[in-house]
């Protein structure tokens, strides 16, 4: 095996981990999930099921390479793994993509839109690919445009939306089937103060009720006001995977920053930045 995917080792026993917490169960018949690219490659072996009787919203934090980004893309159907399997409620997911987006809510980094379809047109594209019955359907869009301030936009193609507004559309696609798995990679980009205070309190309202949510975020300070539970993964290892109150306590630091910093930086951010600065002026 190459030495890149052996690294790999440690970080796929504690994502089955991190999965059995949220409800997950492994499966030693099931073959890993994997994904390969520039002799890369990330897995997964999992029985993915919702937790019960116990709330919890989970955040990855990381640099890139660490086999975040393709695991969320293979849960969600936007890569297809070179080999291997996964599976919800004991269907496998790879051959039921349809059955499983009708239970999984995703919101991607980046918010690419069918821009010439309006706000309402690309909702009810969404509901209608997970078999929301329509009349359902216009209620939620209804309800949903108006809750995120969007009504009077709902017929205004999204090529003249902002950002944020495009944001809010996405969301609002992830939430209308109520599904029981909500993906979500950097949700709070381009929302407004209003927006991101509500979606934080929609995440712990979720998280109480019973749903399996996985955030990805770069902004730690997010991340520390929303999640419960907090993996720190750093060149395809887990470094630390524990709540965010108890690593702040066994680092004895204040903040999730000083617990990254003091596990992930190997260079002082005060002195690279004055070497930046000293770049600068050069």
């Amino acid at each position: 095996m190459p030495a890149r995917l052996e690294k790999l080792d440690p970080l796929l026993t504690r994502l089955e981990q991190l999965l059995a917490s949220l409800g997950a169960h492994v499966s030693a018949a099931a073959r890993p999930a994997v994904e390969r690219w520039r002799s890369d490659a990330a897995a997964l072996r999992f029985h993915l099921n919702p937790p019960r009787n116990a709330p919890l919203l989970t955040c990855v934090i990381g640099g890139t390479g660490t086999g975040k980004s393709t695991t969320v893309k293979m849960l969600t159907g936007l890569i297809e793994p070179s080999e291997g399997e996964i599976f919800f409620r004991g269907e496998n997911v790879l051959k039921n993509r349809l059955w499983f987006s009708r239970h999984f809510g995703y919101v991607p980094e980046e918010p690419y839109l069918y821009a010439h379809l309006t706000g309402r047109e690309y909702l009810q594209l969404a509901g209608r690919l997970r078999g929301m019955e329509k009349s359902v359907l216009e209620r939620k869009i209804e309800a949903m445009l108006g809750l995120f301030g969007l009504a009077e936009f709902r017929d205004t193609q999204m090529s003249s939306y902002s950002k944020g507004m495009r944001q809010k559309v996405l969301l609002s696609a992830a939430l209308l089937h109520d599904p029981e798995v909500l993906i979500l990679d950097e949700p709070f980009s381009g929302l407004d103060v209003t927006a991101a205070l509500v979606f934080r309190s929609l995440l712990q309202a979720l998280a109480n009720e019973g749903k399996m949510i996985l955030y990805s975020s770069h902004v730690l300070e997010v991340v520390e006001k929303v999640c419960s539970e907090v993996v720190i993964l750093h060149r395809g290892r887990v470094l630390a995977y524990d709540s965010v109150a108890r690593l702040r306590d066994l680092r004895a630091s204040t903040s999730l920053e000083d617990v990254f910093s003091q596990l992930v930086m190997q260079e002082d951010a005060g002195a690279v930045a004055s070497q930046m600065i000293a770049v600068m002026r050069a």
